[in-house]
């Protein structure tokens, strides 16, 4: 077979040049001389003020009213009717996982994602709550939710079992309920210890939630255009995108891309995460009578404005979830960090090896935006194709859904990426060269392109570290 021509990729006029069998083989050439060093490394998470947490550029002033009326719903901390001091916003339980959207979505800003003190320890004994902590929750962990993989049965499981529940809180004790009758709630969490010890739970980790808007703009059309990279195939990469089971558009939120929209994202989260019904999932997911102390849905489009104001008339009247939804669609994406010889260096590698066969660098927004009425054509820089791909046997979590099984995750978007603590679905682990290694196993998408960036020199895996820490 003849041989195909090689690739010359200098990235300046005077080069070193290491091979790199990239399709045809490739040269890929670096600046600078030679010099020893202990080999690569993450440099750790960036350091200096959070690169995001603030609104969309371009918003009119009443867009930027509903986007900080919106943050502090956001922030509003529920307990279970609400009468609780500092805890005013009702619906918490009877199971949950955490007690406000800020404790889980706080690193580096608002609206991020698990901070690295772990504010689910202090939830799950708050205002006399008896809650044991399990075990793959700790205090410099990541904020985790968990699944079992299958029922008692052995049928598939996949759903959510939250960590804790309101036995034992001042507000969920001795009171009247839904029925009027005088009851304590006395239901019991999981029994996580056994179902580890049988293999069946799986952890998942919030996801940030910096310029989703964006995201919820683009076409369909443009999504599959975008990750129509003709050379996929050659780099062992296939992909899908997940898509919604009643109109066959492209579902793009969550870890395996299975919600369609932020409203949906966020009645979901609220209902599972928190335990607080709403317009979106209306119904609670514990049936006990005697732990339902609120008229469903606990969350509900306002007939009278919130007191106090929130600042914006639209959001006062908002239900939370609306307004979870707002905060989300108006959030500006994650500022990168101002390149370097090194981070170009590294960007031009991370595209050689074919990490940007899933990590697609940027998408755009339709023509024409309702609201925010200013976004309309804007380019904007994910590093994701928001499609599902087989990880392999390694990272599997054995749970499908939608049209994602076991195997398959969304490309996590890397926008963002310099500054966050932990990595992959479960939060496994801190370190991301850790990280980048994860990806490579049996079965997986990824083991060429792994491959490759294995067959690259410690300073190139440096290059692209420093690279993916300046996102």
């Amino acid at each position: 077979m003849r041989k195909k021509r090689q690739r010359l990729r200098c990235l300046t006029k005077h080069a070193r040049c290491t091979v790199i069998p990239v399709l045809a083989t490739a040269l890929v050439c670096l600046s600078g001389p030679a010099f020893a060093q202990p080999g690569p490394h993450d440099p750790g998470v960036r350091t200096g003020p959070a690169s995001a947490g603030g609104p969309l550029p371009g918003l009119t002033a009443d867009e930027l009213a509903f986007f900080a009326g919106a943050r502090t719903v956001f922030q509003e901390v529920q307990s279970v009717s609400g009468t609780l001091p500092n805890e005013t916003s009702g619906g918490l339980g009877p199971r949950f996982n955490s007690n406000a959207c800020a404790s889980c979505h706080q690193q580096p800003a608002l609206g991020g994602t698990s901070p690295a003190t772990n504010p689910q320890i202090a939830v799950a004994h708050l205002d006399g709550a008896r809650n044991t902590i399990p075990p793959f929750i700790t205090p410099n962990g990541p904020v985790r939710e968990a699944r079992f993989i299958r029922h008692r049965d052995g049928t598939p499981d996949g759903g959510v079992h939250d960590l804790f529940v309101i036995t034992g809180r001042t507000d969920a004790t001795e009171r009247p309920n839904v029925n009027g009758v005088v009851s304590s709630c006395t239901i019991a969490q999981p029994d996580f210890a056994a179902q580890l010890a049988a293999g069946n739970v799986i952890l998942r980790i919030p996801t940030p939630t910096f310029g989703l808007g964006l995201v919820e703009l683009t076409s369909d059309r443009t999504l599959i255009a975008d990750a129509s990279n003709p050379n996929k195939a050659s780099f062992g990469v296939s992909g899908a995108f997940n898509r919604s089971g009643n109109d066959g558009t492209i579902t793009r939120f969550g870890w395996k891309a299975q919600n369609k929209s932020l409203l949906i994202f966020a009645g979901e989260a609220y209902n599972v995460e928190q335990g607080v019904s709403n317009e979106v999932f209306p119904q609670d997911r514990e049936e006990n009578p005697s732990c339902a102390f609120n008229a469903m849905p606990e969350d509900t489009t306002n007939l009278t404005p919130r007191s106090p104001s929130t600042g914006s008339n639209a959001i006062d009247y908002a239900s939370d979830v609306a307004s979870f939804a707002v905060f989300m669609r108006l959030s500006a994406p994650p500022t990168p960090a101002a390149p370097t010889d090194s981070t170009t260096r590294g960007a031009q590698l991370f595209e050689a090896i074919g990490c940007t066969t899933c990590h697609v660098q940027s998408h755009t927004t339709v023509g024409q935006t309702a609201l925010p009425s200013t976004q309309g054509n804007k380019t904007y820089s994910p590093f994701s194709d928001f499609q599902t791909h087989n990880m392999g046997d390694g990272l599997a979590d054995h749970v499908t859904q939608g049209g994602a099984d076991g195997n398959h995750f969304r490309t996590a978007p890397l926008w963002g990426l310099g500054q966050r603590i932990f990595f992959m679905h479960d939060g496994r682990g801190t370190n991301l060269l850790d990280a980048i290694e994860a990806h490579e196993g049996p079965n997986s998408e990824a083991n060429f392109v792994e491959q490759l960036f294995n067959n690259l020199s410690p300073e190139q895996k440096q290059d692209i570290l420093n690279f993916l820490r300046s996102l």
